[in-house]
């Protein structure tokens, strides 16, 4: 199975003061293609700035983080933002929606990072707002929208591009109980049927129910790593991955 992640012995330190703080604590962990995985514990525990790492909008203070195939923190700024742009994908729990654009237009805004030319980013664009079950939304703005659209617009700009990593902080955390089954639901849908690795970091038991791998975070150091064997997913729709 292709590496996707790979941690060693990562220690993360702030400054505080004159002294500093140390969040993450020799962490080590591999992930692989299409896991569906969660970063567990509770506030302080270490998991956001785990992914935080993991997605390069911070560096190891010690160790060693490679994300496909690339070290973290020997990334210049320049490097670290095109290896966002082209392969990872991000999903934020307050969705982080340009309120002035439609959904089509929140949807197809990494593509024009990538500069995809006009017919296939519609195409693509038309095809991921299917996927998640917002055809209807696309000429809408966030602020007629619901939270649990919200969030589906936000997974969808995450998917567009169709990253080989998607990194989802506390994504459900402003939904109610059917809208983050349905949110979860979309995710693994997705991650089941385009083989994107899902690394979540969340305290929610809901969202802990959906994930294949659960690995728990107490005081910056992995105190549990399981696998466990999903029952009862959803019926789902292929999906054209051409």
């Amino acid at each position: 199975m292709k590496t996707i992640v790979e941690v060693k012995s990562l220690v993360k330190k702030f400054h505080i003061g004159t002294g500093y703080f140390t969040a993450l604590k020799g962490v080590d962990l591999v992930f692989t293609e299409g896991e569906f995985a969660g970063l567990v514990g509770p506030s302080g525990s270490g998991k956001t700035t785990l992914l935080n790492i993991i997605g390069t909008l911070d560096v190891p203070s010690e160790g060693e983080v490679v994300v496909l195939s690339k070290s973290v923190g020997k990334l210049s700024p320049k490097e670290a933002a095109q290896l966002r742009k082209e392969e990872l994908g991000f999903i934020f729990q307050n969705y982080n929606l340009l309120p002035v654009y439609t959904v089509f237009e929140n949807v197809e805004f990494p593509l024009l990072l990538l500069n995809m030319n006009g017919e296939d980013r519609k195409k693509r664009v038309m095809e991921t707002l299917e996927w998640v079950g917002l055809t209807e939304k696309v000429n809408s703005r966030p602020s007629q929208l619901s939270g649990g659209e919200c969030q589906r617009v936000a997974i969808a700009r995450a998917m567009v591009k169709r990253p080989l990593l998607v990194l989802a902080d506390e994504p459900t955390a402003n939904l109610d109980a059917a809208n983050s089954h349905n949110i979860l639901q979309t995710m693994e849908k997705l991650n089941k049927e385009l083989k994107t690795t899902f690394i979540f970091a969340t305290h929610d038991e809901k969202v802990i129910g959906y994930l294949h791998r659960i690995i728990r975070l107490d005081d910056g150091k992995v105190v549990g790593d399981e696998k466990k064997d999903k029952i009862n997913s959803p019926q789902i729709t292929q999906i054209n991955t051409d």
